[in-house]
């Protein structure tokens, strides 16, 4: 397969609108510097009764946005659901946040110091800071959230485990003690992307990492109205009118999130045709995520314009779950990966040249991390000697659980190409069908694959999520304590290790090579190439910020553009 020119000596960059000679429009790749200093800064990566909708004599001005999926979670930390992240950026704030040229701005925080030694820090918090419910925003808050994050988060239990302890000097004052230096602090209290180190009360952040939260209560711009909340329907988030933003302008996860809309409400649409006539006749302004076969249609529709909204694109990937039979077995998930070609899922799921990407690398090619150096693996499916090495390892023939999540149009058709292609293989595949939150449910479960668990599913990560090896879920290789899959490998552990005590980009360049390496020779999970699937917005909606979540501040609506 050849590679596409568009990406060709390229940082995957920002999505930009051009017409056509036609007058139509399309999206292209355009270079830029925002994910090359995301990687180099080191990371490139329930409810309140109270709240009600405004109610005031003329409707209020709505932003109707059709989520990319169902939403059942609501707890940020538990999972890495992007839905489930971008909800945690409408009710939440953070401490820092990620601007578009990759550099960690402040955010919750007004200023902060470092000893010399580089293992004191103290941070301050901006004054007026307070929760939904009127209560201030304290360090106790703060240290118990980022303890409850730790517990869940690639980077921040990397973080963690080089902590000595916090102090809580005051309420709006806390030190971070390190007991050995850790030199992505702000990187990891400034993460753009799953999981974000969200700051709760710390009543609720009291709740155990592995147990989801039962009240979504933050400080940000948005607050979630409960009693309106009906999943599978809608999601309603009304203006925080006690949020205080900051004066800089919006840039990525950074800067002043100011609201210029009294509601947004979340339309959970699951048939994609009917999300198109949605958006085309008005009853929503945002697609979050067109099926791929829909773009021609929203690029000839004056009153449409598919934008900018997550610069960098995405990586298809297949997981495994290493408890269970067959593929507790390195052999049989080297003979998985020697048995997918990354060309059928491209074609068959995404089908515009423009929009996808060739790249073997784990971490996203244009990128200063992505590495040639796969350990063999090369993108191209070879079913002959998948099938003889399938039989060396041992294979008897138990069937694998694959997991395919129906209402997701840019993931749905990948586990049909991996059946196709496991099968080829010699893999007996059972292919179970569901939607993606029940997806996202039955993958954090242990069980064995005949009593409700799994053996692979494929999801897709953003650029953010996995430039490095202390961002990346499917690297966190600390078994029970890991992403879903539950990787136990000391080695890989100690590997991001050296990657974060690494002081120059050259060290930091080798260390991530041989993580890539050691997730390779282990088969942590399978890269499937690059893919773009850029929003569509109606006509009179401005404002949207480029960022590695879909955020929903900054945004204006007018409501003559409808």
């Amino acid at each position: 397969m050849e590679r596409n020119t568009l990406f060709e000596g390229r940082i995957a960059a920002p999505l930009t609108v051009v017409a056509t000679a036609h007058g139509r429009r399309r999206p292209v790749w355009q270079s830029g510097r925002r994910l090359a200093g995301l990687v180099a800064a080191g990371i490139l990566a329930l409810g309140l009764d109270a709240a009600e909708p405004v109610r005031a004599a003329d409707a209020p001005n709505e932003l109707r946005v059709i989520a990319h999926s169902n939403i059942t979670m609501l707890d940020p930390i538990w999972t890495t659901a992007y839905l489930t992240r971008n909800f945690g950026y409408m009710v939440y704030d953070t401490l820092f946040g990620t601007d578009a040229e990759g550099r960690i701005q402040p955010q919750m925080v007004q200023d902060w110091t470092v000893s010399d030694d580089g293992l004191t820090w103290t941070f301050t918090l901006r004054e007026g800071l307070k929760f939904h419910d009127g209560e201030p925003v304290t360090s106790a808050d703060v240290i118990m959230s980022l303890r409850r994050w730790a517990s869940r988060d690639t980077l921040g239990g990397l973080l963690e485990q080089s902590l000595d302890h916090y102090d809580l000097l005051d309420d709006r004052t806390f030190q971070l003690v390190l007991a050995q230096p850790f030199g992505m602090v702000l990187e990891a209290l400034g993460k753009p992307s799953s999981n974000v180190p969200f700051i709760m009360p710390e009543r609720v952040a009291r709740t155990p990492g592995d147990q989801q939260i039962r009240e979504a209560i933050g400080s940000g711009p948005y607050r979630f109205v409960e009693s309106e909340f009906r999943p599978g329907e809608s999601v309603l988030f009304v203006r925080n009118e006690d949020y205080v933003p900051r004066d800089e302008p919006p840039s990525g996860t950074a800067g002043g999130k100011q609201v210029y809309v009294d509601q947004v409400k979340w339309l959970i649409i699951r048939d994609p045709q009917t999300q198109l006539n949605a958006l085309l006749n008005g009853e929503a302004d945002i697609l979050e995520q067109p099926a791929f076969e829909q773009y021609p249609v929203l690029a000839a529709d004056p009153d449409i314009e598919i934008v900018n909204a997550q610069p960098a694109g995405l990586q298809y990937s297949m997981r495994f779950n290493f408890k269970h039979p067959p593929f507790d077995n390195p052999e049989i998930r080297r003979a998985a990966m020697l048995s997918l070609g990354q060309e059928q899922f491209l074609k068959t799921q995404v089908g515009i040249a423009d929009y996808y990407r060739f790249c073997t690398s784990m971490f996203p090619c244009g990128t200063p991390f992505a590495s040639e150096q796969t350990g063999g693996y090369t993108g191209r499916a070879d079913p002959a000697a998948a099938r003889a090495l399938l039989e060396k390892a041992g294979y008897q023939g138990e069937p694998v659980v694959l997991l395919q999540p129906t209402d997701l149009s840019h993931i749905n058709k990948l586990p049909l190409v991996a059946r196709q292609q496991l099968e080829r293989a010699g893999f007996k595949v059972d292919l179970q069908s569901m939607d993606w939150q029940t997806l996202v449910s039955r993958r954090a479960r242990q069980d064995a694959p005949a009593q409700g668990g799994w053996n692979l599913f494929l999801t897709a990560w953003v650029a953010e999520d996995i430039l490095n090896p202390l961002t990346m879920a499917m690297m966190n290789a600390r078994g029970d304590q890991g992403w879903f899959g539950w990787q136990d490998d000391p080695e890989l552990e100690r590997i991001k290790r050296e990657f974060a005590r690494a002081t120059t980009d050259a060290d930091k360049k080798q260390w991530a090579e041989r993580a890539q390496l050691r997730a390779f020779e282990t088969a942590s999970h399978v890269p499937l190439g690059q893919y773009i699937v850029p929003p569509a917005v109606r006509k009179g909606v401005t404002g949207i910020v480029p960022a590695g979540a879909q955020v929903y501040w900054n945004i204006r609506k007018d409501p003559q553009g409808e």
